[in-house]
């Protein structure tokens, strides 16, 4: 069919009290993003002209997280039903072609799922999602008559003792011709256990009037999962990162461990890439080739150049890296840092805000921050950059070739020309010319005869 006939309608006004949180259900994080980001994202891969979300508790709060120009937002007031929901979204949509309903908190559906519900509406049918459960407690089942067709959708309160031994469920998930739709809804009565006007009851109506019901099944047996509390929000993330780390591997990753992964956003890889255990990348991750990442490393927006060695329990954001760089175990780049290729970053270093050129060092127990620094230097152990004065940031120039001993500050704002060499335990604190010893003038003193303190018994 075609993308202008397909409209969208996603059923997101539930309140989630199972979540026992004060925010509303579909906000909550899935996969780094909000659980309601995914279902619309695999909406939108089917092109439709339109797409509209019903919200209902805390409906401000859900959309004011979400960016998402292209949505009609429709707002269901009162909690009266899937059916009175999709009512709410009539309004929004063009009274023609097929309408896609879709579930908030229903965020792993596939792609080929939902294509074959749209392609079996599109020929003049009702389609219905079902699946077959092992234990269908809480779900709506699926009746049929003798010759298998669907006759209706009961609710499980609704049910007979015969009609809840049936192991054929309703997702809630379908696709209707909106002609129909809206003449059914209109039909809806809330005649039940919960005087609520169920959606699924257009399916008597369709039966009644001999309008062809067409049943697909998904195309895995969790994909129909939905969300209702905080322990089923966790099962449905380790399903979602076991889905991504798949994806890396057949992608040519190597993962340590598929199960231990967390991808919170976007992360793209090169060849050879090799990832260890407990690793977490955000925002969008772009890791080059034969790059190696350590054990409990976190990533977040960080470009990674080829070759590069990220060490364990180092923690990237917002920072760039180049090729055949060393960082790490346990360093820190916070936002803004560039370093060039073959640069290393050790054990307990940060630097922040900071561009640091090709084949420079800070090994040991630094802080680097808002600086320039130029090729081929050598930063020592316990060094750290001044830049605060308690008011404005100030900056340190560094230039090529320096060589910086241990436990030296520099006091910005501050320029360390070229070939020079600071002396260790040194506070610079005016420009050190290039190719000379900077140092504080000090002296040793040995006192004879001391002896050390001792306690009292």
């Amino acid at each position: 069919m075609t993308t202008q006939s397909l409209q969208v309608v996603v059923l997101a006004a539930g309140q989630g009290k199972r979540m026992n949180s004060r925010l509303p259900k579909v906000p909550h994080p899935l996969g780094g993003r909000p659980m309601l980001l995914h279902i619309l994202e695999s909406a939108r891969r089917l092109a439709p002209s339109r797409l509209a979300v019903v919200i209902g508790h805390g409906g401000e709060t859900v959309a004011k997280r979400l960016e998402a120009p292209d949505v009609a937002w429709a707002v269901q007031d009162r909690q009266l039903g899937t059916g009175h929901a999709v009512m709410q979204a009539l309004p929004k949509l063009d009274p023609a072609g097929v309408i896609l309903i879709l579930y908030g908190d229903v965020p792993r559906i596939a792609t080929g799922t939902m294509r074959s519900l749209v392609d079996a509406a599109a020929e003049n049918q009702l389609a219905l999602l079902t699946q077959d459960l092992d234990d269908p407690r809480g779900m709506g089942r699926i009746v049929r008559d003798a010759s298998g067709r669907v006759t209706k959708i009961v609710e499980e309160r609704d049910a007979t003792e015969a009609e809840r031994a049936i192991r054929e469920i309703n997702t809630g998930i379908m696709a209707v011709p909106f002609a129909k739709l809206s003449t059914w809804l209109a039909g809806l009565g809330n005649d039940n256990a919960q005087g609520e006007y169920y959606l699924t009851d257009i399916v008597a109506a369709a039966v009644a009037e001999r309008f062809p019901v067409a049943v697909r099944q998904p195309q895995s047996s969790t994909e129909c999962l939905g969300v209702n509390s905080k322990r089923e929000l966790a099962r449905v993330e380790r399903l979602l990162q076991l889905d991504r780390a798949h994806a890396l591997l057949d992608a040519g990753v190597t993962l340590a461990d598929p199960a231990r992964i967390d991808v919170r956003g976007e992360l793209t890889c090169g060849k050879d890439v090799h990832i260890d255990v407990n690793c977490v990348f955000e925002g969008k991750v772009a890791l080059g080739e034969g790059v190696t990442i350590g054990a409990n490393c976190i990533l977040r927006d960080v470009t990674v150049g080829d070759g590069t060695e990220i060490r364990p329990f180092s923690l990237l954001e917002e920072a760039s890296v180049g090729a055949n760089a060393k960082i790490g175990p346990y360093a820190r780049l916070r936002p803004g840092t560039e370093l060039a290729e073959d640069v290393h970053i050790g054990n307990f270093v940060e630097v922040k805000a900071s561009a640091i050129a090709a084949r420079s060092k800070v090994n040991h127990l630094s802080y680097i921050g808002d600086s320039t620094v130029g090729q081929d230097v050598n930063v020592g152990a316990g060094t750290i950059t001044c830049n605060y004065d308690g008011a404005h940031k100030h900056r340190t120039v560094i230039g090529d070739r320096v060589h910086i001993g241990s436990d030296v500050q520099l006091v910005a704002p501050v320029t360390i020309g070229d070939g020079a060499d600071i002396g260790a335990g040194t506070t610079v604190f005016k420009d050190a010319p290039a190719g000379e010893l900077t140092l504080n003038p000090k002296s040793q003193v040995t006192k004879p005869g001391w002896k050390r303190p001792e306690k009292k018994k």
